[in-house]
């Protein structure tokens, strides 16, 4: 960077100690800071034809003055003044709120600018902003900056004008010139200049451009550079599995593989062979497999001489891999166990014992796997499932408890692509994308609340054929903020209705695990043939005779988790069912509704939902790993995160990236992560 942007605020004209501080806590300290520090919105003056101007958005007219302002004073100082103004061919009121002194300034025949909110119905402008005369704003575009303290908007702006006039021309490039030539890019200075002080909606646009691809690439370089460093530094274990024993276990398996399992075996195989450690995800829909897919790589570990360990989010979870792991595996004299913080006492010294000295071939459990006292003779193969909800810091210590073990990640989340390389970018992402021959797709209905009682009269049909029902409840008790249905009301209301004919069950966050347990094992057993639950219901619970799932107040739940939910039910070979009782008050929501009715596809409905939601949602606030870009929107500019992905894997990959004098600024910022000392990134 150069040496002048580094100056502090205060050498700009107007910049005093006072509007230095204020600028100090938005991290605004140098010149730099200033010319980085971007608007996140526009005011647009563009003047507009009325037709085509939308309910309630904003806009700016000139017309001419057709009748004399009427004043009108309400409430204790408040007033209303009201014009009528001829735009073009439209005669429409104009109202102004609390400023009563425009009254002596405006007079009939002036022409006038305002600018306001367009109430379509009414034909009237509420106007926060009047000029006499037309507009002579230097710009269509006024720039909306963040702003804390004691700063106004005019200040800002004048202060980020007079950064640019006065240390403009020393912004430094960035991107190489073959890039710029490429893709027809603004230079770094022509991008700071249009973006901001724009002068028309081409300027705004070339500018955005400039900006989004140079922070996927400067993003995704660091991505691409991390996982060859990773690779190329973490010499993994050359796992020389035996081919015969597990073709023998693959063939034992009672139903055959469909090509997408193949497909991704295959993939993982081949990492497991290589000398690199293997740091894959592993994407797969509900019910499309993946317990399969890794007790073949389990069992592949095994035979070359490794053990194994699966680490899942729930108890429940934990037990039902347990026992589907142990079916498949004990014959073949894999000694499969379980460890949650259940495992207490004797038992659980006992079984210590055994895994240090290399007596259990795998270890399933929940983060109870991760505790100092576990000790592995010789971990060579790591699996995390529902990634997302361990902590980066859980899954390296798991990691840490063998030398370089491979790693896969598996997830039933569909993460859209879009976030899938942006989040996991440093990743090998296998995907299985085809469901098991024989599965039936749920069949997903759409119902208002006022039509509960014949949903109730489907779920006694399915009832009497033997089957069980699922019915989810977003809230647990009353809640004064949302009129929701809760889980409490829901299972009183269900009680009465199957009074002496079905037992209804209870399950939500606040019952102490062992309480869950007893609840789920008896949905298991069918001695409870409805359970009603909170979203605790939600991953991995695996109940094949359940064919009804109905959930409540369904719009207060996104794409994804709806879909999670739908997916614990269809576990059989029976036709099951989803509804949604919902009454959605907003486009979104009916949005919503209609797309689960029409797919169970969960790629299609990430990518909707992140459309929907934005990325920030889709993981939850807490999820780290969603990068904060200033200019790029993920879901948006998806078109331009694919390109920038392409061109940094090319470019780390390149002698030329590494050695021309072009790419120095890239090669910099990179040494700046620290990536290339072997740090990591968050």
């Amino acid at each position: 960077m150069n040496p002048n942007l580094n100056q502090p605020v205060t050498v700009i004209k107007g910049i005093g100690e006072e509007t230095a501080e204020s600028l100090a806590e938005m991290n605004i300290l140098t010149v730099y800071d200033l010319l980085e520090h971007f608007p996140y919105r526009y005011e647009d003056y563009r003047l507009r034809d009325l037709a085509e101007v939308k309910h309630d958005e904003k806009v700016t007219v000139e017309g001419k003055v057709h009748s004399e302002p009427s004043l009108v004073y309400y409430g204790r100082k408040k007033s209303r003044l009201t014009l009528r103004l001829l735009v073009d061919r439209y005669l429409i009121q104009v109202v102004f709120f609390n400023q009563p002194y425009l009254k002596n300034k405006i007079s009939i025949n002036d022409s006038i600018t305002v600018t306001g909110k367009w109430d379509q119905h009414r034909q009237l402008i509420t106007a926060n902003e009047m000029h006499i005369g037309s507009y002579t704003n230097s710009s269509d575009f006024e720039p909306v900056y963040a702003l804390k303290g004691k700063l106004t908007m005019k200040g800002m702006r004048k202060y980020i004008k007079l950064a640019f006039q006065q240390f403009g021309t020393l912004a430094e490039e960035t991107l190489p010139v073959s890039i710029l030539k490429k893709y027809k890019l603004l230079t770094r200075r022509d991008a700071l200049r249009a973006i901001h002080l724009p002068d028309n909606s081409e300027d705004l646009k070339q500018a955005r451009r400039r900006f989004v691809y140079e922070e996927f690439l400067s993003f995704q370089l660091k991505m691409q550079a991390l996982r060859k460093f990773e690779r190329e530094h973490s010499p993994g274990i050359e796992m020389n599995y035996d081919f015969e024993r597990l073709k023998e276990f693959i063939d034992s398996l009672p139903f055959p593989l469909t090509d997408a399992q193949k497909r991704v075996v295959n993939e993982i195989l081949t990492d497991m062979k290589s000398p690199f450690r293997m740091n894959r995800l592993l994407q797969g829909d509900v019910g499309s497999g993946k317990t399969v897919v890794a007790a073949i790589c389990l069992f592949a570990g095994v035979t070359a001489g490794y053990q194994g360990a699966l680490m899942v989010p729930t108890e429940i979870l934990a037990e039902q891999h347990a026992s589907s792991l142990k079916a498949m595996l004990s014959p073949f004299g894999l000694r499969c166990e379980l460890l949650t913080s259940s495992v207490k006492g004797k038992a659980r010294r006992e079984l210590l014992q055994e895994l240090s000295e290399g007596n259990i071939h795998i270890l399933i459990g929940t983060h109870a796997l991760i505790q100092d006292e576990v000790t592995f003779k010789k971990l060579g193969f790591v699996i995390t499932d529902e990634q997302h909800r361990f902590g980066v810091e859980q899954r390296r210590v798991l990691r840490e408890k063998g030398e370089n073990p491979d790693v896969l990640f598996m997830t039933a989340t569909p993460i859209p692509r879009t976030l899938a390389i942006t989040v996991f970018g440093e990743m090998d992402v296998s995907i299985i994308d085809e469901m098991p021959a024989g599965r039936k797709g749920i069949e997903t209905y759409w119902a208002k609340q006022e039509m509960l009682d014949r949903v109730l009269a489907f779920v006694e049909k399915e009832l009497r054929k033997g089957h069980q029902a699922y019915v989810i409840c977003p809230l647990i008790e009353e809640s004064e903020k949302l009129d929701v249905q809760n889980a409490i009301d829901v299972h009183a209301t269900l009680t009465h209705y199957f009074q002496n004919r079905y037992k209804i069950g209870l399950m939500h966050g606040r019952l102490s695990s062992d309480e869950k347990d007893t609840v789920m094992k008896a949905f298991s057993a069918n001695e409870v043939q409805v359970l009603v639950s909170t979203t605790v219901v939600e991953v991995g619970v695996n109940v094949p005779n359940a064919t009804m799932m109905v959930i409540y107040d369904a719009e207060r739940f996104g794409l994804s988790q709806l879909h999670q939910l739908r997916g614990r039910v269809g576990r059989g070979s029976d036709q099951s069912y989803c509804i949604l009782l919902a009454d959605p008050k907003t486009e979104v929501g009916k949005e919503r509704m209609k797309i689960m009715t029409e797919t169970n596809d969960g790629f299609v409905l990430s990518e909707k939902d992140l459309e929907l939601r934005g990325p920030g949602d889709f993981f939850g606030k807490k999820q780290s790993g969603i990068p904060e870009f200033k200019v790029a929107d993920m879901v948006h500019d998806y078109r331009a995160l694919e390109t920038a992905r392409e061109d940094a894997a090319k470019l780390i990959q390149s002698r030329m990236f590494w050695e021309a004098p072009e790419f120095e600024q890239l090669r910099r910022e990179l040494k700046q992560t620290g990536v290339l000392d072997g740090e990591k990134l968050d």
